[in-house]
Protein backbone atom coordinates (compact mmCIF):
# COMPACT_ATOMS: atom_id res chain seq x y z
CA UNK A 1 0.00 0.00 0.00
CA UNK A 2 3.36 2.61 0.68
CA UNK A 3 4.18 2.24 -3.11
CA UNK A 4 0.43 3.16 -4.12
CA UNK A 5 0.82 6.17 -1.87
CA UNK A 6 4.09 6.97 -3.06
CA UNK A 7 3.16 6.49 -6.88
CA UNK A 8 0.34 8.74 -6.23
CA UNK A 9 2.27 11.12 -4.70
CA UNK A 10 4.24 10.99 -7.86
CA UNK A 11 1.50 11.78 -10.12
CA UNK A 12 0.45 14.75 -8.23
CA UNK A 13 3.68 16.16 -8.29
CA UNK A 14 3.99 16.06 -11.92
CA UNK A 15 0.60 17.02 -12.47
CA UNK A 16 2.05 20.23 -10.15
CA UNK A 17 5.01 20.59 -12.23
CA UNK A 18 2.85 20.42 -15.65
CA UNK A 19 0.10 22.58 -14.48
CA UNK A 20 2.94 25.26 -13.35
CA UNK A 21 4.72 24.90 -17.24
CA UNK A 22 1.58 25.27 -18.83
CA UNK A 23 0.88 28.29 -16.94
CA UNK A 24 4.05 29.51 -17.43
CA UNK A 25 4.22 29.19 -21.32
CA UNK A 26 0.25 30.52 -21.76
CA UNK A 27 1.61 33.93 -20.07
CA UNK A 28 4.81 33.63 -22.23
CA UNK A 29 3.06 33.85 -24.99
CA UNK A 30 0.14 35.82 -23.76
CA UNK A 31 3.36 38.88 -23.18
CA UNK A 32 4.84 38.00 -26.75
CA UNK A 33 0.86 38.58 -28.25
CA UNK A 34 1.06 41.64 -26.62
CA UNK A 35 4.09 42.66 -27.42
CA UNK A 36 3.33 41.88 -30.66
CA UNK A 37 0.01 43.65 -30.88
CA UNK A 38 2.00 46.60 -29.16
CA UNK A 39 3.57 47.29 -32.34
CA UNK A 40 0.44 47.00 -34.19
CA UNK A 41 -0.70 50.11 -31.96
CA UNK A 42 2.64 51.74 -32.43
CA UNK A 43 3.62 51.55 -28.91
CA UNK A 44 6.92 50.59 -28.27
CA UNK A 45 9.46 50.77 -25.56
CA UNK A 46 8.41 51.05 -22.08
CA UNK A 47 5.14 51.80 -23.43
CA UNK A 48 4.90 48.44 -25.30
CA UNK A 49 6.37 46.21 -22.08
CA UNK A 50 3.04 47.67 -19.89
CA UNK A 51 0.83 47.46 -22.54
CA UNK A 52 2.49 43.44 -23.03
CA UNK A 53 1.38 43.14 -19.36
CA UNK A 54 -1.96 44.16 -19.30
CA UNK A 55 -2.90 41.62 -22.31
CA UNK A 56 -1.12 38.82 -19.26
CA UNK A 57 -3.36 40.06 -17.05
CA UNK A 58 -6.38 40.36 -19.06
CA UNK A 59 -6.19 36.18 -19.33
CA UNK A 60 -7.20 36.06 -15.50
CA UNK A 61 -11.08 36.99 -16.61
CA UNK A 62 -11.70 33.84 -17.95
CA UNK A 63 -10.44 30.64 -19.33
CA UNK A 64 -9.43 29.90 -22.30
CA UNK A 65 -8.22 32.72 -25.00
CA UNK A 66 -11.23 34.30 -25.60
CA UNK A 67 -10.97 37.37 -22.48
CA UNK A 68 -6.89 38.16 -24.16
CA UNK A 69 -8.94 37.82 -28.10
CA UNK A 70 -11.18 40.37 -26.52
CA UNK A 71 -9.02 43.01 -25.05
CA UNK A 72 -6.70 42.99 -27.74
CA UNK A 73 -9.49 42.72 -30.30
CA UNK A 74 -11.17 46.26 -28.55
CA UNK A 75 -7.87 47.84 -28.57
CA UNK A 76 -7.31 47.39 -32.21
CA UNK A 77 -10.80 48.74 -32.66
CA UNK A 78 -10.86 51.81 -30.67
CA UNK A 79 -7.11 52.42 -32.44
CA UNK A 80 -9.01 51.87 -35.79
CA UNK A 81 -6.89 49.45 -37.07
CA UNK A 82 -8.23 46.68 -39.82
CA UNK A 83 -7.46 43.50 -37.65
CA UNK A 84 -9.61 41.45 -37.02
CA UNK A 85 -10.07 38.01 -34.32
CA UNK A 86 -8.89 35.86 -36.60
CA UNK A 87 -5.81 37.38 -37.28
CA UNK A 88 -4.92 37.82 -33.35
CA UNK A 89 -6.02 33.79 -33.66
CA UNK A 90 -3.00 33.20 -36.12
CA UNK A 91 -0.70 35.29 -34.38
CA UNK A 92 -1.72 33.20 -31.09
CA UNK A 93 -1.10 29.95 -32.71
CA UNK A 94 2.39 31.04 -34.16
CA UNK A 95 3.29 31.25 -30.61
CA UNK A 96 2.08 28.20 -29.66
CA UNK A 97 4.55 26.74 -31.79
CA UNK A 98 6.89 28.72 -30.66
CA UNK A 99 6.51 28.36 -27.37
CA UNK A 100 6.38 24.60 -27.71
CA UNK A 101 9.45 24.73 -29.64
CA UNK A 102 11.53 26.44 -26.62
CA UNK A 103 10.05 24.41 -24.29
CA UNK A 104 11.89 21.31 -26.17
Amino acid sequence: MADFGEREKGFEAKFAHDEEKRFRAVARRNKLLGLWAAGKLGLSGEAADAYAKEVVVADFVEAGDEDVIRKVLGDFKAKGLDLTDRHIRMEIESLNGQILAELE
